[in-house]
C-alpha cells in the first residue's frame, strides 16, 4: 500500500467519522424534540419543536450527502419489522453489499407513524462489509416511542 493510498483511506475514514458525528448530532436534535413530537401527530406541536425535527432530518441527509466518493446505497438496505425494547423502537436492517469492493455504510433511519409523520431519526454505521456479503445491523430510536411505528431507510451511503 502506498502512502497516497493511506492518505486517501485516512481521509475517507475522517470524512465518514465527521458524517457519523453530524448524523448523531442530528439524531440528538430530533430526540431533543422528544415529548413534543408525539403531540405533533395529534396536531398540538409547537412550531419550534417541528422545526427542530425538520432540522435534524436535514442535517442527517446533508451529512450523508457530504461523504466524498460515497454511492447511494438505499437499495442495499432493507428494514425489518419494528419492535419495542425498553420503550425504544427498533428494527433490524439487512445490508447487502452489491458493490465490487469491501465497503462501509452510513444509514439514516426515520421512525414514522402510519401517516408518515417523523417521530425520530437515528443513524447506523456498518463497517467493512465484503463485496457480495450481507449483514444485519440494529437501528434503535433515541427516545421512547409507542403505537404503530414504521422504520424507513431515508438515506444510505456506501463508501
Amino acid at each position: 500500500s502506498s502512502s497516497s493510498e493511506g492518505k486517501t483511506g485516512s481521509a475517507a475514514t475522517s470524512a465518514a467519522a465527521q458524517a457519523g458525528s453530524a448524523i448523531a448530532g442530528a439524531a440528538s436534535a430530533a430526540a431533543s424534540a422528544a415529548s413534543s413530537v408525539l403531540a405533533s401527530a395529534a396536531g398540538g406541536l409547537p412550531s419550534a419543536a417541528a422545526s427542530a425535527v425538520s432540522s435534524a432530518q436535514a442535517k442527517a441527509s446533508s451529512a450523508i450527502a457530504g461523504i466524498k466518493g460515497g454511492l447511494d446505497a438505499k437499495g442495499d438496505v432493507a428494514p425489518g419489522a419494528v419492535s419495542f425494547a425498553n420503550g425504544k423502537a427498533e428494527t433490524t436492517l439487512t445490508v447487502t453489499n452489491h458493490g465490487q469492493d469491501t465497503s462501509r455504510y452510513v444509514i439514516q433511519v426515520n421512525f414514522t407513524d402510519d401517516s408518515g409523520n417523523l417521530l425520530d431519526v437515528t443513524a447506523v454505521t456498518v463497517p467493512d462489509l465484503a463485496a457480495g456479503q450481507k449483514t444485519d445491523a440494529k437501528a434503535t430510536s433515541n427516545r421512547d416511542l409507542s403505537g404503530s411505528v414504521k422504520a424507513v431507510v431515508a438515506n444510505a451511503v456506501r463508501y
